[in-house]
């Protein structure tokens, strides 16, 4: 579809006034939000700003307090999500609503049937899957199982069946949260083609460089209410990251390099474990992080950093090889053991391995010193008192936005949660300090928070293993970069010798080098 095609459909959603309220808060304060045809829309704004409320009422999740919304220029009540879908809207959420064990056709009609009498049409259906994945250059296999398919090729089945389905204007929750930089920019070929064929999209992000990359024009929210929208063509990071936050954000940090290695702190000798599988993840690394240094391990997800960090922290069992913290032996201990020796872990799913959702600020605080003096009394009972009294502390000290410390963690944005987390490890003072993923899914203010720390700590003696799929992150924070690549640590790598484009190279397992 060319620009003139595309101007003549002309708008395809407008939202106006749109206000949504939950007990105790305002999610979005009468916002205002068009999108055409034929645009990519960006949506910016910190964790816990009114994004995908604001997008989860477009498609039928939420019914708004107040407001209208128009699909065309018609008045529409969108009180369900299978209302939306019906009038061609189409949501691919941060976390994929598919089922593991069903195939790739089978996901794809999941409440959705195309039958032929009482039985599924499948030629049909892989016939339709086929089509679409020519047309927008979305190669996928409609016979694998959807629990054998990389986090890219999930994302693409998640927006094949929202095409499979119909939809003209599609929302896209964070798309680039898990995506390994290496498939960002097939995705975004996707976008465009998508784009080209007259599609409408929001483009939910935190990431400043890819809403200017991507997306024709911006909306930025703060607070629940909107800031105003601007044109890609005429913003800057520095200016949406303001208006964002409210402030300047500083995007460079300032840090005195390494002048000589340090004590070692954390050696890893020929460490080998496997996945959940049985199948060999980890085979042989070889590592040692210093005091006053950050170590950095890049590479594309599922090369076995997380086997690495699990078999680390005590999470998972090793196979062969060694761990050894302050010059110990902690093989196999467990994670208190490894907490109370000097090494805590800030985990990669803040949901699955950080929090307990359902628990309280104040009670996640204590996990893992639930048993010291003064949370505990003899040996059943606990203090109120002083679990509420410490947790009222770290949520003040590392300014984390929460009603009061007996509100659920679930009822906090990604952003202040993953504050409880650091918060909670950070105040143990540890020697070691093993980050995985520590910014994933965090809004420019949250990272800038994140490196203060994680430098600060450096700064007083601690040792840091930092796992990342983020290369500016590595580059910016790193003194010394490795690559794991298919289980294995490829090259050693100063970030001021090197670049993104080799370092890309490795993780793709090209010009491998051994280290």
């Amino acid at each position: 579809m060319n620009e003139r095609e595309r101007s003549v459909r002309g708008e395809a959603v407008r939202m106006e006034g749109i206000v949504k309220r939950f007990p105790g808060v305002t999610a979005n304060a009468g916002i205002d939000l068009s999108l055409n045809y034929g645009e990519v829309h960006g949506l910016l704004g910190e964790n816990g700003a009114g994004k995908t409320v604001l997008m989860s009422v477009l498609y039928g999740l939420y019914r708004p307090s107040e407001g209208q919304i128009y699909l065309e220029g018609n008045p529409v009540s969108i009180d369900s999500p299978a209302v939306a879908i019906r009038a061609g809207i189409g949501m691919v959420h941060q976390h994929f609503m598919l089922v593991p064990r069903l195939t790739v056709a089978d996901n794809m009609v999941v409440g959705w049937e195309t039958s032929r009498g009482p039985f599924l049409d499948r030629k049909r259906i892989r016939k339709r899957i086929k089509e679409l994945s020519e047309q927008y250059g979305l190669e996928v296999d409609p016979d694998s199982a959807v629990e054998e398919l990389s986090v890219g090729e999930q994302q693409r089945v998640e927006i094949l069946k929202a095409l499979y389905r119909g939809a003209e204007v599609l929302i896209l929750d964070e798309p680039t949260a898990t995506l390994p930089e290496q498939e960002v920019e097939a995705f975004f070929t996707t976008i465009r083609a998508m784009r080209d064929e007259g599609k409408a999209m929001v483009f939910i992000t935190h990431k400043l460089r890819e809403a200017l990359t991507i997306c024709d024009r911006v909306t930025v929210l703060r607070k629940g209410e909107k800031v105003g929208t601007v044109p890609t063509t005429d913003a800057t990071e520095a200016q949406l990251a303001e208006m964002m936050v409210g402030r300047e954000v500083v995007f460079e940090v300032q840090r005195d390099r390494v002048a000589s290695e340090g004590r070692p702190l954390l050696q890893v000798e020929g460490l080998s474990a496997v996945d959940d599988r049985n199948v060999p993840a980890v085979e042989g690394v070889d590592l040692t992080v210093h005091d006053h240094e950050i170590l950095g391990v890049a590479g594309v997800q599922g090369n076995g950093q997380t086997e690495l960090v699990e078999a680390i922290c005590g999470l998972r069992s090793a196979v062969q090889g060694h761990v050894m913290l302050n010059g110990e032996a902690v093989t196999g201990s467990s994670p208190r053991k490894m907490a109370e020796a000097g090494l805590v872990h800030i985990p990669e799913d803040r949901h699955r391995r950080g929090l307990v959702l359902n628990f309280s600020v104040a009670e996640n605080a204590i996990l893992g010193r639930q048993y010291e003096a003064p949370f505990a009394i003899g040996h059943v009972g606990q203090s109120k008192r002083a679990i509420a009294g410490y947790a009222r502390e770290l949520v003040e000290r590392f300014s984390v936005v929460v009603p009061g410390v007996r509100t659920p963690a679930r009822a906090l944005s990604g952003g202040n949660q993953q504050r409880v987390i650091l918060a909670r490890e950070l105040d143990r003072k540890p020697k070691v300090i093993v980050a995985a993923q520590p910014t994933r899914g965090l809004d420019v203010a949250g990272i800038e928070f994140v490196w203060e720390q994680l430098l600060a700590m450096r700064r007083e003696g601690a040792g840091i293993l930092l796992v990342s799929m983020d290369l500016d992150e590595l580059m910016t924070l790193a003194d010394r970069l490795v690559v794991m690549y298919q289980g294995k640590l490829v090259g050693e790598h100063r970030p001021g010798e090197t670049d993104k484009q080799q370092i890309g190279l490795l993780m793709l397992g090209g010009a491998v080098e051994t280290s």
